[in-house]
């Protein structure tokens, strides 16, 4: 007889297919509140995405669960410290993503200095046969900063160092393994940047780092890119900004209430936006694939999770 698990979010296909073979999956999108109520009883086990919510009502509705299993590095949705209060474990997937994300910072950083989006539309818009494009901003050796050093920040560091950039960081406390500038303070981090990358995890702790204040002392020639959460950026002070010249531009990657992303953020030539696609490779959404099966796994078999939440 298989183990009841239930499927909370989108997952991709693949995975709910190898899911699907291992255990009695239930799916949540598919299922009335009766017929969810109806195995609430036996489901030990939920598979959950980064961006989903689960609350601690939501645990409380499901009296056998022993494991929220994330697909994604983020997990400040899931009430972790509801979970902890009902003897429920949560696993993420860390790690394999780290490069992806790394990646799309900077391609973003290219993007939006360097009007990309912009100059094809040009070409497009047959502009090009009328005038020369706009002169753009340059990347190398300019100052960047870094709001969260973890593994994402230091992968960014690492391929911005390549571009000979000036880094500094600010996080909750000093790294002393790290030789780049630490900078406690965020104004200040962002007041010595040309380009303020936030690279810090979402929930109550981080939700609007970004605000007026620092947009301010990033100031007309500075750029913001997101490729964290949304919930960083307070995302009417961002809009505020661009429209009022605080800043020269930003790049997006989250949003406050995705998939939802305000028109005053759309059909600027400096600001690009993607729709939270910077760990969607197939090579890495592979990889968070297997860690979400070998997590599940590991709890059936009674065995150390692989990768348990901090």
């Amino acid at each position: 007889m298989k183990q009841k698990v239930l499927k909370q979010a989108y997952l991709p296909d693949a995975l709910t297919t190898e899911l699907s073979q291992r255990y009695d999956l239930y799916d949540m999108a598919l299922l009335t509140d009766a017929e969810v109520q109806a195995v609430a009883s036996e489901i030990t086990v939920v598979i959950t995405n980064g961006e989903a919510v689960v609350t601690r009502e939501f645990i409380s509705t499901l009296p056998a669960l022993k494991l929220i299993a994330v697909f994604g590095v983020g997990y400040d949705g899931v009430d972790v410290a509801a979970a902890r209060d009902a003897g429920v474990d949560v696993t993420h997937t860390p790690g394999v993503l780290t490069d992806d994300v790394a990646d799309l910072a900077m391609g973003l950083m290219l993007a939006v200095s360097r009007k990309i989006v912009a100059a094809q539309k040009f070409i497009e818009q047959a502009g090009w046969h009328k005038s020369g494009f706009q002169w753009t901003r340059k990347v190398s050796g300019k100052r960047l900063g870094i709001l969260g050093m973890g593994r994402i920040g230091q992968a960014i560091a690492k391929r911005a160092t390549a571009f000979d950039m000036e880094i500094a960081y600010s996080d909750r406390q000093q790294n002393n393994a790290l030789t780049w500038e630490f900078i406690p303070d965020l104004q200040t981090l962002a007041q010595n940047s040309d380009f303020l990358m936030v690279c810090a995890p979402g929930g109550e702790g981080t939700k609007a780092l970004i605000n007026q204040s620092v947009l301010e002392a990033l100031g007309a020639e500075g750029i913001l890119i997101n490729i964290s959460r949304g919930s960083v950026v307070d995302e009417q002070a961002l809009i505020a900004a661009l429209e009022n010249n605080i800043i020269a531009g930003a790049a997006l990657d989250v949003f406050a209430h995705e998939p939802l992303v305000p028109a005053s953020l759309q059909q600027r030539d400096n600001v690009v936006i993607t729709p939270h696609m910077a760990s969607a490779t197939w090579e890495t959404r592979r990889e968070m694939s297997r860690l979400v099966l070998e997590n599940v796994e590991a709890w059936f078999a009674g065995t150390p999770l692989v990768t348990p939440v901090p």
